[in-house]
């Protein structure tokens, strides 16, 4: 999405004026005017000298930005979409699985929250692996903290096979070869690392550019049908009780979140849904991952 002062040489009426108003309104991009509360910028507006074209130039950025989209679905629409084709891909960790009526759902863009050794890391690997293993599908796993262990991936395979890495391997060179192989699985581990530098102060901006990179993961997931996971930290909150980073303007972008603790000292992690489309907030279960 483009600053507004890119957009002014094909649309006219988001002219230097348009744009001065809504900078004092902290709008500098298609992006703020979404995230800006637009019944109150059309009050602002209607006390202007030049209302009309104002409100005209508002409408104009909407038009803009809804162009650049699908067409709205329905509900039926929706429902139909994803029975035929938003399946699960399973993250070969029982609990999980069980948790999530049998694993991560296409589509959709999940979140793992979790303070530092909660389990995060630990399984954006092993559904790496098992997506690569079970699925024979691609995945892309962007790391962001240096956390990446390609030896992992390795183990959490071979715990639970022969000598299936071998033919694993075999088969994904042979897909990629076909120019088939088709990426079910992307990971980014972790979006707070990726997003934190651009907030900056805080600002509007900083906000609006966290808030399009979450949108555009999930149109990644939705139009290419692949799982999108991401991690998160936690930061401290009132009365010394953790929370999710990165603020309320991205806690209504995932689809799902789920908090991940660990037993110290055990191989027991913690799972619970902090957030789900179809279940109930709270709803918990554990789940073992060995060294």
């Amino acid at each position: 999405m483009a600053p507004l002062k890119y957009l002014e040489q094909e649309y006219p009426i988001l002219d230097s004026n348009f744009q001065n108003f809504c900078a004092t309104h902290g709008i500098f991009s298609e992006e703020d005017l979404l995230l800006h509360d637009l019944h109150v910028l059309v009050a602002f507006a209607e006390q202007q000298s030049t209302s009309e074209r104002l409100k005209q130039g508002i409408t104009q950025v909407l038009s803009i930005i809804d162009g650049q989209h699908q067409p709205w679905l329905n509900g039926m629409e929706l429902l139909e979409d994803a029975q035929l084709n938003k399946h699960v891909l399973s993250t070969g960790c029982e609990g999980i699985d069980l948790l999530l009526e049998g694993g991560l759902r296409m589509g959709q863009l999940t979140e793992l929250v979790g303070a530092s050794s909660s389990g995060k890391t630990q399984v954006c690997l092993l559904a790496t692996s098992n997506v690569a293993k079970k699925h024979m599908g691609g995945v892309v796993y962007l790391d962001t903290g240096n956390s990446f262990s390609p030896q992992r991936v390795i183990d959490f395979i071979r715990q639970n096979s022969d000598p299936a890495i071998d033919q694993l391997e075999v088969n994904l060179r042979s897909q990629m070869q076909k120019g088939d192989c088709q990426v079910r699985l992307l990971i980014v581990d972790s979006i707070s690392s990726l997003v934190t530098p651009i907030l900056g102060g805080g600002g509007s901006q900083g906000h609006a550019l966290m808030a399009s990179a979450g949108f555009l993961l999930k149109k990644l997931a939705h139009e290419h049908n692949l799982v999108v996971l991401v991690t998160n930290h936690t930061v401290g909150g009132e009365g010394g009780i953790s929370k999710p980073a990165l603020g309320e303007s991205w806690k209504s972008i995932p689809h799902v979140r789920l908090r991940l603790s660990h037993d110290q000292g055990s191989s027991i992690y913690n799972v619970s849904v902090f957030k789900h489309p179809s279940m109930v907030s709270g709803k918990a279960a554990r789940f073992t991952i060995y060294d």
